[in-house]
C-alpha cells in the first residue's frame, strides 16, 4: 500500500429515505451540499436499494457484499462474527488507517474493535443514548395519537431529546480533527455512521424552520382498511393510532424529518470543507448512503419495520464522488443499484481482490459513463419463520411492554400470525413483486401506481409479468444461496 491509494470517506446517515434530496426533484428538500456535489463531481443513483429495511442486517450486508440470507443476518442481534468479511477490516489489513466514529450496529459490542479499525472514536461529551434513557416529556399523553408518533418537533432548551439531537456533532468534529491531522504514511478511511435522520423527529434551528411546508410532496395514504397491504403495516398503524392526525400535523412531522436531513447535509458540507482545507479532497473517494429509509407518515405510520418494502423504506440515497484521477460523468443515474455494490466499488477503486465470494458489482463503469445500466433487478428481504423466537428481538427487554417507544413494531415482531412473515422483494424499474410465506403476495405496477397503494397480485393482465418476476427470484436464490470459503480445509 502506498500514498497513491485514495482516501475514503464513508458518510452513512441512518434512515434517510431516497426521495428527500433536492437534485432528485423534491422541492421541499434542502440539500445544497449534496446537490452541488452531484452537479459538479459526483454521481447520484436515483434507484438505489438496501437489502434489508432495518439497521443491523443492512449494515452487515453492505459491509460484506452478502445478502442477509447468506449468513442469517436478519435481526439487530445477529451481527458480523469474527470469521465474517467486513470491508473496514479489509481496508485496515490493506494499509488504511481506519477511523470509526458513530453508531455500531455491525459487530457485537464485545468484539475486538481493533481488528476492524485503528480508532473507535468516542467524543468526550458523548453519552450513551437509548430510548430507555430519553426524557419523555416530549411524547404527549399515553393513549393519545401523539404517544407513538416519534414527533419531537423543534429542539429548544430543556427538550427531552437534547442528548439524542447532540449525538452526531461530536463525531462530526472528531472526523474533521482526524482529517486535519491525517497520518502521513497511510491513506485515511473515515467511517461516519451517524444517528440522524433516525427518529425521534427533532431538530434545532435553523434547520427546523428551513423547510417550506407548502412544498412537501403529498403524503401516501393507505388503501381502505389496508386492503391488499401486508398485515404488519396495519398492525403497526392500529397501535400507533395516528390516523386521526390532521394533514397539518403530518406536515410538521415530515418537515422536521426534512430538517434533520438538511442538518446532515450541512454536516456533510463541513466534512467536504475539511478535506479541501487540508488539500486532500481531490485524492479522496466519497460515499454517501443510508442503511434504509423511513415511512415518515406514509401509510399512516412512522419509523420502519423488518419485512415491508415500499420504496420509502427500501429506497436509499447513494452518491459517489471518485478521486480526480478517475473519469466521472457527474449527474443522476436511473440505473438499478444495491448497497452491496458499495464494497465491490471500493475494492475495484483500491485494487483489492476479495478473499470471499460476494455479490456486489462495481459502480465505477457506470460512474465513468461507460455503461448506462447496472442490474436488471434489485432485492430486499426480511422477516422470520414461525417458531424462530430467536428472531423476535426479545433481547430488547425495555421495548416489549406497552408505552415503550418501539412497542408497536416489537409487538408485531412477537406475533406468530402472518405479520412478521419471512418475505422478499424483487424490483425492476417498472414492477415490484413481494413473496410472503404466510399471507398474500404483493405486486405493484410502478408506472401506474408509483406509491404502491394498490396490490394487483390477482389481476389477470399481470399474470405473465408476475411469473417472470417469480422466475427471476428463483434465479437469484440459486445464484446467492450460499458461499464457499476460498481456502479449502486440509483433508489428506
Amino acid at each position: 500500500m502506498t500514498k497513491k491509494q485514495p482516501h475514503i470517506i464513508i458518510f452513512n446517515p441512518d434512515q434517510w429515505r431516497s426521495d428527500v434530496m433536492g437534485h432528485l426533484g423534491n422541492q421541499a428538500a434542502v440539500t445544497p451540499n449534496l446537490d452541488a456535489l452531484v452537479e459538479k463531481e459526483g454521481v447520484s443513483f436515483a434507484n438505489a436499494y438496501c437489502q434489508n429495511p432495518v439497521c443491523t442486517p443492512s449494515r452487515c450486508s453492505f459491509m460484506s457484499g452478502w445478502y442477509p440470507h447468506v449468513k442469517g443476518n436478519r435481526t439487530i442481534f445477529h451481527m458480523m462474527q469474527p470469521e465474517d468479511p467486513v470491508l473496514l477490516r479489509t481496508l485496515k489489513q490493506n494499509g488504511y488507517h481506519v477511523w470509526w466514529g458513530g453508531k455500531n450496529d455491525l459487530i457485537p459490542q464485545d468484539a475486538d474493535f481493533s481488528e476492524y479499525c485503528d480508532e473507535k472514536y468516542v467524543p468526550d461529551q458523548t453519552m450513551k443514548f437509548t430510548s430507555a434513557t430519553l426524557n419523555e416529556n416530549w411524547r404527549g399523553e399515553p393513549d393519545s395519537p401523539d404517544y407513538y408518533s416519534f414527533y419531537g418537533g423543534k429542539l429548544e432548551e430543556d427538550h427531552g431529546l437534547q442528548g439524542f439531537a447532540d449525538y452526531d456533532w461530536g463525531y462530526i468534529h472528531g472526523a474533521i480533527d482526524r482529517i486535519k491531522n491525517a497520518p502521513e504514511d497511510k491513506p485515511l478511511c473515515i467511517y461516519l455512521p451517524l444517528m440522524y435522520p433516525h427518529p425521534p423527529y427533532v431538530v434545532e434551528e435553523p434547520w427546523f424552520s428551513m423547510i417550506d411546508r407548502d412544498k412537501l410532496p403529498e403524503r401516501v395514504k393507505p388503501p381502505e382498511n389496508f386492503a391488499g397491504k401486508p398485515s404488519m403495516l396495519k398492525g403497526i398503524a392500529d397501535i400507533q393510532n395516528m390516523e386521526s392526525w390532521p394533514e397539518e400535523k403530518w406536515d410538521e412531522l415530515r418537515a422536521t424529518y426534512y430538517g434533520m436531513c438538511a442538518r446532515v447535509d450541512h454536516q456533510f458540507g463541513m466534512i467536504m470543507n475539511a478535506l479541501k482545507e487540508t488539500g486532500i479532497y481531490e485524492d479522496t473517494a466519497i460515499f454517501f448512503f443510508s442503511d434504509h429509509g423511513d415511512y415518515t407518515g406514509d401509510f399512516n405510520i412512522v419509523e420502519k419495520n423488518q419485512n415491508t418494502f415500499e420504496d420509502s423504506l427500501s429506497g436509499v440515497p447513494f452518491i459517489v464522488k471518485l478521486p480526480s484521477s478517475h473519469k466521472v460523468e457527474p449527474g443522476v443515474r436511473d440505473a438499478l443499484v444495491e448497497l452491496i455494490d458499495f464494497p465491490a466499488t471500493v475494492e475495484d477503486l483500491v485494487g483489492i481482490k476479495p478473499e470471499h465470494t460476494h455479490f456486489g458489482k462495481s459502480l465505477i463503469p457506470i460512474i465513468a459513463g461507460e455503461v448506462n445500466e447496472h442490474r436488471d433487478a434489485v432485492f430486499c428481504q426480511g422477516g422470520r419463520l414461525h417458531g424462530e423466537t430467536h428472531c423476535m428481538e426479545l433481547e430488547a427487554t425495555d421495548q416489549q411492554q406497552p408505552g415503550a417507544l418501539y412497542y408497536p413494531r416489537l409487538k408485531m415482531q412477537r406475533s406468530e400470525g402472518p405479520e412478521h412473515t419471512k418475505a422478499i422483494m424483487v424490483r425492476t424499474k417498472d414492477y415490484k413483486y413481494v413473496k410472503r410465506l404466510y399471507e398474500q403476495d404483493e405486486f405493484y405496477d410502478l408506472i401506474e401506481d408509483p406509491n404502491e397503494v394498490e396490490n394487483r397480485i390477482h389481476e389477470q393482465k399481470y399474470t405473465d409479468t408476475i411469473s417472470a418476476l417469480k422466475e427471476r427470484l428463483l434465479t437469484y436464490y440459486v445464484e446467492t444461496s450460499d458461499v464457499v470459503r476460498h481456502k479449502p480445509d486440509a483433508r489428506f
